[in-house]
């Protein structure tokens, strides 16, 4: 079985891959929407990730053959109001860069004693323009002052994850992806798949 990925982010488009080929045991593979780069993204218009999530992937799957999964992701912390949340990866601008981002928050949330954290991921599969799925999980955590680790990408570097006493950067994409939002959101994602 075939599903579309609709991400331009190579950082995502890795960790998809690896989490797909671990939990489908090859039963499922994974590729971008063909002509994604050529067509202009859709506005993010909701507040939440879930309601965004199934705009890409109503908006992505008309151009596909098959379902088509499209995530929106992100980090909340609890000293700034959910904050950045939905504007993750906008955080410090339209087209922001990972340390544009990392920079606003560590100086946003440098007051605040209360340094918790974690990062959200919705999931939605389309087929056609309709939703006909979504998927939704977390990971706590808290941010740090100073980056850490090779590995990951984003907010990654900041995020401490006391069940492995590293941060995210510092984690192995392997080992990450059976903990973060990400990895558990995709593997209920692809558990339905599964069933169909």
């Amino acid at each position: 079985m075939n599903i579309y990925c609709a991400t331009t982010n190579p950082g995502k488009l890795k960790e998809f891959g690896l989490i797909v080929a671990h939990y489908s045991q090859g039963r499922i593979t994974v590729e971008s929407v063909p002509g994604l780069k050529a067509v202009a993204a859709p506005e993010e218009t909701e507040t939440t990730f879930a309601g965004n999530a199934a705009i890409k992937a109503c908006y992505y799957s008309r151009l596909a053959d098959g379902p088509v999964f499209a995530d929106d992701s992100g980090l909340a912390c609890d000293a700034l109001n959910g904050a950045p949340g939905v504007y993750s990866a906008r955080y410090a601008g339209e087209h922001a860069t990972d340390a544009a981002n990392n920079a606003r928050l560590l100086a946003e949330i440098a007051p605040h004693s209360n340094r918790a954290a974690r990062f959200v991921c919705a999931i939605a599969v389309a087929e056609q323009g309709n939703t006909v799925a979504t998927f939704e999980d977390f990971v706590e955590g808290r941010i740090v002052d100073e980056p850490k680790g090779p590995y990951g990408f984003g907010y990654d570097p900041f995020f401490y994850y006391p069940p492995f006493g590293t941060t995210f950067g510092e984690a192995p994409p392997e080992k990450k992806l059976l903990v973060s939002h990400r990895g558990k959101a995709m593997a209920a994602m692809i558990a339905w798949l599964l069933l169909r």
